[in-house]
């Protein structure tokens, strides 16, 4: 090993340091809004509803970083991307956050120069058919045309599956989900592939939803979350902490409507951390002291997003399974804040 004298040393954590603090959190705040890349055409995710205005989980979570940085979750500009755009966008500056219903997968991670800041909602692929075929599982869709996103995991998934069933299928490929939903809907395909909760979003753009059955069969593994470029640890650390401040933040029972009264009440030291009551662990992210606060203040706990965008009170109507607390038997963990 060869040790770097304490001068040098201080130097050279001296340029480190303003290596890091010269990066996508300056940008931000230098303009004064966060740049986000979501779908924008996906129900529960990202798209826009009856009154013109943009909503789903994707976009609360840009509204949280911007609340942990800005202390404002309005000052978001967003970006719709489809799936083919979304990493170029990232990797270009377009965009400071990607939060875009994305697959973590190991290409994605390296190759690609990204960073996933953890996983924002379980998922896997499925698919949708018409009742009126009388198909029960996937398996029966030997020599179907198949409606599906190019530029997602889902298109490998769908010819992985195919090949290790011995089938035949055709793939009818397009851009985007919008147009592939409206291709299905149109009669162009057999069957609708993609992530069960795009399914389930996307079937209630059909002109018959309750024609159309999403089949059983789980066929991958689909963990989706937020990305952020290589080379930020301060930006990656923010983004990431966010994701747990959310998810911690429902373990500790706060909620948007009882926030204020914790701040004079909590007692419990995980909570008052959290909060930002007992000691100053934004200064290590470069934010206030209240970060957590301000995000769950302004756009709610994971929980309070996922019933209000996905949950079994919204139109989507999914019940949380696999996002469902650990205590509860799901596998959303928030590491600890302290």
């Amino acid at each position: 090993m060869r040790f770097v004298p304490c001068a040098l040393a201080a130097v050279l954590l001296a340029g480190l340091a303003g290596a890091v603090d010269a990066g996508t959190l300056d940008d931000v705040r230098a303009r004064g809004i966060l740049h986000c890349g979501v779908g924008g055409d996906v129900p529960g995710f990202s798209a826009v509803d009856e009154s013109g205005r943009l909503r789903g989980m994707d976009v609360d979570f840009c509204g949280a970083v911007a609340a942990v940085v800005l202390g404002d979750a309005t000052k978001v500009k967003f970006t719709s991307l489809t799936a083919k755009q979304r990493f170029l966008a990232l990797q270009s500056g377009e965009i400071d956050l990607l939060a875009r219903n994305t697959t973590w997968t190991l290409q994605r991670d390296t190759a690609l120069a990204l960073n996933f800041t953890g996983v924002m909602y379980y998922d896997g692929q499925g698919f949708m058919v018409r009742r009126a075929l009388g198909v029960e599982n996937a398996r029966e869709l030997a020599g179907a045309s198949v409606c599906v996103n190019i530029g997602t995991t889902t298109v490998l998934n769908l010819g992985d599956f195919f090949r290790v069933n011995n089938m035949d299928f055709k793939q009818v490929p397009f851009e985007s989900s919008e147009e592939a939903v409206a291709a299905y809907d149109a009669g162009r395909c057999d069957a609708y592939t993609g992530d069960r909760s795009l399914l389930a979003g996307q079937r209630l753009k059909l002109s018959e939803p309750d024609a159309h059955v999403i089949l059983p069969d789980t066929i991958s593994k689909e963990p989706l979350g937020p990305v952020v470029r290589h080379g930020d640890d301060q930006w990656f650390d923010i983004v990431k902490w966010t994701l747990f401040c959310l998810i911690g933040a429902e373990e500790q029972g706060l909620t948007m409507g009882s926030v204020d009264a914790a701040t004079t009440e909590a007692k419990d030291p995980a909570t008052r951390r959290l909060l930002g009551l007992d000691g100053d662990l934004g200064k290590d992210l470069g934010v206030s002291a209240q970060w957590c606060q301000a995000a769950v203040k302004q756009v709610g706990n994971y929980g309070e997003i996922y019933d209000r965008h996905l949950g079994p009170g919204s139109p989507i109507g999914l019940p949380r399974g696999h996002n469902a607390q650990w205590r509860d038997g799901g596998l959303h963990y928030a590491m600890p804040i302290r």
